[in-house]
């Protein structure tokens, strides 16, 4: 099969991918071998090609928003069948012993496996993946609109869960990429009036075009107190804006891996009132099947840029300097 390696990290202007050519993986006990159809490209594997990870390997095939369709069976795997249609997301698999598994809390277990950082991913004509951390898809949508719905749609779904965002309640995305441009379908479908502060024109008409009741700058402070905040951009800034325009009682949930910061604030006039921060991390295997439920039942269409394999790190260098709007997909 081809796959694109990651050997040393780089930038992604550099190009650090390899397409080589490498035998097709067995699948072991309790896993399946998916045909991958399409894999979504995630902030995340620039963290990862980047560097800014920590390498766990001498070698990964990244990609972490996998559709395929089931090739073959583990020992001891019966369900799924052949031939079915599933998504692998970034958390690939838990130990399911540790304090915060046993508690229900799976996408803090203490020793996960990730997708494509942990093991191997879907920048790949197949990928192995747990069968008991499979998503079941519907198999006759087209895989590149699915793709995102894996991570940046999953993602953006645990910060609403995370921001205890209830229908009607006003919602502000700080932000407006992969993630984001799904999360407001789920928030405009809960009839959530939706604020998003963003920068870029076309990332800014993306949102009114998908239902923003209002839009402005990136750090620009939105009309009306807010109920919750969810913030996309990795900035600190961007996380005292949105703090700054929550309601009393209001919770901003950060939906970031990494922040470049947190500027010195006043308490007083930004936190005190019960306003919460709360970081995002991971999602869970339930997360996972509410969001794609939801997603079918209204019909979320991602707005995708599609890269063949064999331009995985053109894909790469388009988001990582801002150039797709919605979510880049690479397909083998």
């Amino acid at each position: 099969m081809r796959a694109a390696v990651l050997h040393q990290p780089a930038p992604a202007a550099t190009r650090p991918l390899a397409i080589e050519d490498l035998a097709i993986p067995e699948p072991g006990p309790g896993d399946v071998l998916l045909k991958v159809e399409a894999c979504g490209v995630c902030r995340t594997d620039l963290h990862i090609t980047a560097g800014d990870l920590r390498p766990l390997h001498p070698a990964i095939t990244p990609g972490h928003q996998i559709v395929g369709r089931v090739q073959k069976l583990g020992q001891g795997i019966t369900e799924p069948l052949i031939g079915e249609r599933h998504g692998v997301s970034w958390l690939g698999g838990v130990d399911g012993t540790c304090l915060l598994c046993q508690k229900g809390r799976e996408n803090l277990c203490d020793h996960p496996t990730f997708t494509g950082y942990s093991v191997n991913g879907g920048y790949a004509e197949y990928a192995l993946a747990r069968a008991d951390f499979l998503i079941p898809l519907p198999g006759q949508a087209n895989p590149t609109d699915l793709a995102p719905l894996l991570c940046a749609g999953i993602i953006g779904f645990r910060s609403l869960r995370v921001a205890e965002v209830h229908p009607g309640d006003r919602v502000g995305l700080f932000g407006f990429g992969a993630s984001a441009h799904l999360a407001i379908e789920v928030l405009r479908h809960w009839n959530c009036d939706v604020y998003v502060s963003t920068r870029g024109a076309s990332h800014q008409n993306l949102a009114q075009t998908l239902g923003a009741k209002w839009v402005g700058d990136a750090t620009a402070r939105p009309p009306e107190p807010l109920d919750s905040a969810i913030t996309f951009a990795p900035s600190g800034d961007v996380v005292l804006a949105a703090l700054a325009s929550l309601r009393k009682g209001g919770i901003v949930a950060i939906n970031a891996i990494h922040l470049d910061r947190i500027p010195q604030f006043d308490y007083d006039s930004l936190l005190w009132g019960e306003r919460q921060l709360r970081s995002v991390a991971n999602m869970t295997r339930q997360d996972g099947r509410d969001f794609v439920a939801i997603a079918t039942q209204i019909g979320i269409r991602p707005h995708t840029t599609v890269f063949p394999l064999e331009k995985v790190n053109d894909a790469l260098l388009a988001v990582a300097e801002d150039r797709i709007d919605g979510a880049a997909v690479v397909v083998p």
